[in-house]
């Protein structure tokens, strides 16, 4: 994993030594939680990544982990062999897990500001986004009810302020949608750049970083909520991503610095030319 910064230019190692990707922080940028890509396991460390604790174990796959608002709790995606993607909440000093749904390849799932809510996205096992939609879990009653206008979009965010959901939309995710919830009115943000990978709010809930790395100039982005300016923050053109089953991952330090995982290592073919006796 590699942070950019900005007034070097340069990408600079980041938690070296971990096997970190998808990184979240804890509101208070105290801690982070990560899956490792060499086994899927979430683990959870202190921002400089001391204090490390496995918190899953295989056959369980973990991605996309979010702490809760007051930094005790993490839900994350996880898959177990032959069963669909199922959402889960783990304590973050260590536990049991704890498996909040039964329903098919659930996604994201992003806290409330009180954390007393779990928004995710559902994606259909048939691959169409279509029929993408996203749903909100009540933690006290473990009600269920479909977010009002989600059909078609998944993989949401919500914001640390609580007002916004950013999510994708569209074939191939080349839609960045906004809900505010003060009013229920879904917009675009974004659009025509390719597919949008990662999201991430900024801890100010101004800015949404992003990346989009399967275009031929591809670049880590910020997008500005109030008035939908975007700006390109690095280009990626000349980093090779590390691209595992679940896509190359982005994100941002708690100081807003891009953050991004990269391929060092080396591929060969060999020959070899038997000889019989």
């Amino acid at each position: 994993m590699v942070r950019y910064d900005a007034k070097s230019g340069a990408f600079l190692p980041f938690v070296a030594g971990t096997g970190a990707n998808q990184l979240d922080f804890s509101r208070d940028g105290k801690w982070a939680a990560y899956v490792t890509y060499t086994d899927g396991t979430l683990w959870r460390s202190k921002s400089d990544g001391s204090a490390r604790l496995q918190l899953t174990y295989p056959p369980l796959l973990a991605t996309v982990p979010h702490w809760s608002p007051d930094g005790t709790r993490i839900a994350f995606s996880g898959s177990k062999p032959g069963e669909p993607i199922r959402i889960y909440v783990i304590p973050g000093d260590g536990g049991r897990p704890e498996q909040l749904t039964s329903g098919e390849n659930e996604l994201d799932p992003s806290w409330s500001k009180d954390g007393t809510a779990l928004m995710f996205g559902v994606f259909p096992v048939t691959g169409d986004p279509e029929f993408a939609k996203i749903m909100l879990l009540d933690l006290k009653t473990r009600a269920l009810t479909q977010v009002g206008g989600s059909q078609g979009i998944c993989c949401p965010r919500w914001s640390p302020d609580g007002r916004y959901v950013v999510a994708l939309s569209g074939a191939d995710n080349q839609k960045l949608m906004l809900l505010d919830l003060s009013t229920q009115q879904w917009r675009q943000l974004a659009g025509k750049m390719g597919t949008f990978g990662y999201m991430t709010w900024s801890p100010d809930s101004r800015y949404i970083g992003f990346d989009t790395g399967f275009s031929a100039d591809s670049g880590f982005f910020r997008v500005r909520v109030a008035d939908g300016q975007i700006e390109r923050v690095v280009s990626l053109k000349n980093i090779r991503r590390f691209f595992p089953h679940w896509g190359a991952w982005n994100g941002m330090a708690p100081d807003g610095s891009p953050l991004v995982v990269r391929d060092i290592s080396n591929q060969e073919v060999y020959a070899l030319d038997l000889q019989w006796p």
